[in-house]
């Protein structure tokens, strides 16, 4: 298998939904991937920002995994950074090279958008997470606090 990436578009709605599935399986959280898929349009729309970065991994129509990316203007200089939201490879397929792959293509990406770094938050106890993040960046131990709307 030699998985090809591609940067999701306004046209790749139905893709984005099977990545969408795939989030939902390799996190064991279907219900909140799932329970409520927004339609066809609201994906094709959310794949029409500038800001919005998602990539998938594809082997033929299959998707293996994929990451969703944010991209974030600063203020105190211009610059720009990229926050990844979401980073998941479907169980069968771990351990492969897929998301270290994923966060090269995601390099590529902020290269030409002029970003200075990506960023990504792990749960302490997601060690495969921890340990491929480790292998590409510096480690920094913050808090993160989640405030109600």
């Amino acid at each position: 298998m030699n998985p090809s990436y591609k940067n999701l578009s306004g046209e790749d709605w139905a893709i984005f939904k099977d990545l969408i599935s795939t989030f939902g399986e390799a996190f064991e959280d279907p219900e909140r991937y799932q329970s409520a898929v927004p339609s066809d349009a609201y994906l094709s729309s959310f794949l029409s920002k500038d800001h919005i970065i998602v990539i998938a991994a594809m082997d033929g129509e299959i998707v293996l995994g994929g990451l969703v990316a944010y991209e974030l203007e600063k203020f105190e200089q211009e610059r720009k950074e990229i926050y990844i939201y979401d980073l998941a490879v479907s169980t069968p397929h771990r351990r492969r090279g897929i998301a270290t792959e994923l966060i090269k293509q995601l390099r590529k990406a902020g290269e030409t958008r002029g970003a200075c770094v990506i960023f990504v938050q792990a749960d302490q106890e997601d060690l495969p997470a921890v340990r491929l993040y480790e292998s590409l960046g510096t480690r920094e131990d913050v808090f993160h606090f989640d405030i109600e709307v």
